[in-house]
């Protein structure tokens, strides 16, 4: 399996990258199959730049935030009035109400909304099989519903942490994962609101805690120098620590 970070600007796009987009890529039989986790602000023009979006197999929205969620608006238009012709629907899962949201951050009424473009699918609690992708959900500490997800493929398994505030969930989830990708939006020694991000010691004391094979720190806002959070995150994690940027790849 093979991650490509698309975007990883925290809370809205930056000079540098747009807001969360991560592409999984897992070859199966004679095809690749390619899955989405968030689609945020600025993040579909970047896709472009690694694949045609229109490859997408399905999209995985961690939770309704602009910069994790509204692409989907520019992704919506692409499919709907492509030169190539309406392309089919494809799954979109999220939490309750994603279908709703997005009719409304596009204008649209709530019926159709976009239901010709994507098949929304809401989180239940069970394991979600795509391809030769399995992804498993659980909830975090974040103002709005939010979700971490854990996705396997191949030999690889990828835990993505969304926007959570510490908490045992994610920890639970992250259990022997090959890498982690986590939020890390707030930095140490700040009086940081409680139950909204991790600083980059809480990336690391939950990687640590859950013996993942490597960290990822993502969603780091423009005001924020990534240096000092991977510096916040180096004392409290010993296995390879990475800051996202926007065209890093792993293979898993």
């Amino acid at each position: 399996m093979r991650l490509t970070v698309i975007g990883c600007s925290g809370s809205y796009p930056g000079p540098d990258s747009p807001a969360s987009c991560y592409l999984l890529e897992q070859e199966a039989g004679d095809r690749t199959w390619r899955i989405l986790l968030d689609l945020g602000s600025g993040a579909l023009g970047y896709l472009h730049r690694y694949i045609d979006p229109l490859a997408v197999d399905a999209v995985f929205l961690s939770h309704l935030h602009p910069d994790h969620c509204f692409d989907m608006s520019g992704f919506y238009v692409m499919r709907k009035y492509h030169p190539s012709g309406a392309q089919p629907p494809i799954p979109v899962y999220g939490p309750q109400g994603t279908s709703q949201r997005l009719a409304t951050a596009y204008g649209l009424p709530q019926q159709p909304g976009m239901t010709d473009e994507f098949d929304f699918l809401v989180y239940d609690g069970q394991p979600v099989d795509l391809g030769p992708f399995r992804v498993v959900t659980t909830k975090v500490e974040h103002p709005v519903v939010a979700y971490a997800l854990r996705v396997s493929g191949g030999d690889g398994t990828l835990v993505y942490s969304g926007d959570t505030g510490p908490c045992r969930a994610l920890t639970a989830l992250a259990k022997g994962a090959d890498l982690l990708l986590a939020e890390a939006s707030f930095v140490e020694g700040e009086d940081n609101p409680p139950n909204l991000h991790l600083t980059g010691r809480d990336a690391a004391e939950t990687a640590t805690a859950a013996d993942v094979g490597r960290l990822v720190l993502t969603h780091i806002p423009p005001w924020y120098d990534p240096q000092r959070v991977h510096d916040d995150a180096r004392p409290s994690y010993d296995g390879p620590l990475d800051v996202a940027h926007t065209g890093a790849t792993y293979e898993l």
